[in-house]
């Protein structure tokens, strides 16, 4: 019996340590989404379970760039970059992400649209956002935020019909410019 506990903890050991990233790789994965122009300034960070997050690579622009991989909702592949100032959006994001049930997580976004609590992206801040099955079929989706944007503001349309730039979720703090092809 001792020789089968100590055989799978071995294998155990051994299969944890295959799926641990070092730091490095931990930041690298972050990255693949920077522009390359940005990439060796961005700061790179990883998030805690209660909503904070540790620095791996303090950097020298805006941009901060964190792996999502792994999260509820997310594809296996899945890392994010955006302005710094946008650190409290995302961790208010992550609390509403929490909420399993649907319904209750719209109803709590929803509430908190409504009362003023909603943390504001940073106006004009780009999310560079990279997801698929692995890094080889991940593809990036860019938007730029637009908070409390609408036709009448921007001059943009609401909806994707003319096949431009348009606005998605006008007139909200989730405002967001859609880019077709990205």
């Amino acid at each position: 019996m001792k020789r089968i506990v100590v055989i799978v903890l071995g294998v155990l050991a051994v299969s944890t340590s295959a799926f641990a990233q070092t730091t490095e790789e931990t930041i690298e994965r972050a990255l693949a989404a920077a522009p390359r122009q940005m990439k060796e300034g961005a700061t790179v960070i990883k998030w805690k379970p209660d909503f904070t997050y540790e620095t791996l690579k303090k950097g020298t622009n805006r941009l901060v760039c964190y792996d999502r991989s792994g999260q509820p909702g997310q594809q296996p592949f899945a890392v994010q970059c955006t302005s710094i100032a946008n650190l409290d959006r995302v961790a208010q994001n992550r609390k509403f992400e929490a909420i399993t049930d649907k319904a209750a997580r719209q109803a709590a976004l929803d509430a908190a649209e409504k009362d003023g609590t909603r943390v504001k992206p940073e106006f004009g801040s780009v999310w560079l956002t990279m997801n698929g099955p692995d890094q080889a079929h991940a593809r990036i989706h860019t938007t730029i935020a637009v908070p409390g944007a609408t036709t009448q503001s921007m001059g943009l349309p609401d909806n994707p019909r003319q096949g431009g730039v348009w606005i998605m979720n006008a007139g909200t703090t989730t405002a967001h410019l859609m880019t077709p092809g990205s």
